[in-house]
């Protein structure tokens, strides 16, 4: 497609838009089970008009735009308080959930250097951790060595004792893991780093806004912040249980002359000045920042719970039905409100196909294959019509199978 000549009256670019628009998955009718998180069209107001106020503004100067800086000040420290990192800490916002672990291991690295001196250095990761962390290591220079996972698909401290070294610069564990739900065994895996001098990583993209808000209503949710020994950074999403819109995260350090020391990035031999920098990038949107400020302030702690109760109350549902049809079981016992099921009997892929084929979304996962739901708020009302459309699905599958069908996706 080239530039066109002149430009399209703006009718005509937005029927096109509308008409592109319309193939896409249709998340406002809660068919998708990750990518958007959606917790009510009043979030969806508050969201809209902080990202207008602020839409052309550039967060890469705070001494232009102080009122952005005290933003992203104040989004870090109440994340860095819902995840007990105490006053000691410092954090900054990046664009998500890659931008925020890239920077962790960057500062851990830097921080293996500096001050144990190595050179090739390692990072240790569940096979189940995010793949943010492999692009991290690809692009900063880190040999990655995989932590196997026990039978209940968390990452095993046994095994993973026996791969962190002298060059080890970074241990990761998640809170929880993408594709099962379930949260490593943070507590052991932070002692392994902690005893050596090592940066522990705990990866709560997902559960940052979610697990403090499951343990007030009283769910069990194993130890996985600050309060445990030896974790000395973490990353949390505002953009996903935190119900900003996208490219809000943020990175919290324990200890905030780590991130001024091993994070920041500060350069002065330019002639247009000096320039630094918390993240990967310079010009950074302002809106992401504005709405996630706007966001946390009209929701609130008691915001937060209401929602986190109506998905958890949601997942149960699923969860009840789910179990209730005899071919398919999950994976794993998960801590929060993702659920990845597969079944010994019929392709579960070919039970995707049949999903699909009913308007439905859901991602696909390897070893084992299963199908994955993340759930929100906006999943409660489908429950009923999600879980007939899935019995439906197995019997379509079933016969599909005694007619040797292969499934689409595999």
């Amino acid at each position: 497609m080239e530039l066109p000549k002149t430009g399209t009256p703006r009718e005509k670019l937005f029927e096109t838009m509308r008409e592109r628009k319309a193939r896409d998955a249709d998340w406002r009718g809660a068919r998708t089970w990750s990518l958007v998180y959606h917790a009510g069209e009043d979030v969806d107001d508050v969201l809209r008009e902080a990202n207008s106020l602020y839409l052309f503004e550039n967060a890469l100067n705070p001494l232009r735009f102080p009122s952005l800086r005290q933003m992203e000040v104040d989004v870090v420290e109440m994340t860095a308080g819902l995840l007990h990192a105490g006053p000691a800490a410092g954090g900054a916002m990046t664009s998500g959930g890659t931008e925020s672990i890239l920077m962790a291991v960057l500062a851990a690295r830097e921080r293996a250097k500096a001050e144990r001196g190595v050179t090739r250095p390692e990072l240790v990761i569940p096979i189940s951790a995010h793949p943010a962390f492999a692009k991290a290591a690809k692009y900063l220079g880190l040999v990655v060595r995989e932590i196997p996972l026990r039978a209940d698909l968390r990452a095993d401290p046994v095994a993973a004792a026996g791969l962190v070294g002298d060059e080890t610069a970074l241990v990761v564990g998640s809170a929880p893991s993408y594709p099962h739900g379930v949260v490593d065994p943070i507590p052991e895996l932070a002692a392994l780093a902690l005893a050596r001098g090592i940066s522990f990583h705990t990866d709560a993209c997902v559960g940052g806004f979610l697990l403090p808000f499951l343990e007030r209503l009283g769910h069990p949710v194993p130890p996985f912040d600050f309060r445990v020994p030896g974790v000395t950074t973490m990353s949390a999403d505002v953009h996903k249980y935190g119900w900003c819109n996208k490219g809000a995260s943020v990175v919290v350090h324990r200890d905030e002359a780590h991130l001024k020391k091993y994070q920041l990035f500060v350069y002065d031999r330019w002639p247009g000045g000096l320039y630094a920098s918390f993240s990967m990038a310079g010009t950074r949107p302002a809106p992401p920042i504005a709405a996630a400020w706007a966001v946390m302030q009209y929701l609130g702690e008691e915001g937060y719970v209401r929602l986190a109760r109506v998905t958890l109350d949601t997942t149960k549902r699923l969860r009840d039905g789910i179990e209730a049809i005899p071919e398919l079981h999950f994976w794993g016992d998960p801590d929060a409100t993702l659920l990845a099921f597969g079944s010994e009997s019929v392709d579960v892929m070919a039970v995707g196909d049949a999903m699909d084929d009913r308007g439905w979304h859901l991602d696909r996962q390897k070893r084992p294959d299963a199908l994955h739901l993340m759930v929100t708020p906006n999943h409660a009302r489908i429950v009923d019509r999600f879980l007939s459309d899935l019995r439906d699905s197995v019997a379509t599958a079933t016969k599909a199978k005694s007619r040797g069908v292969e499934a689409r996706y595999s």
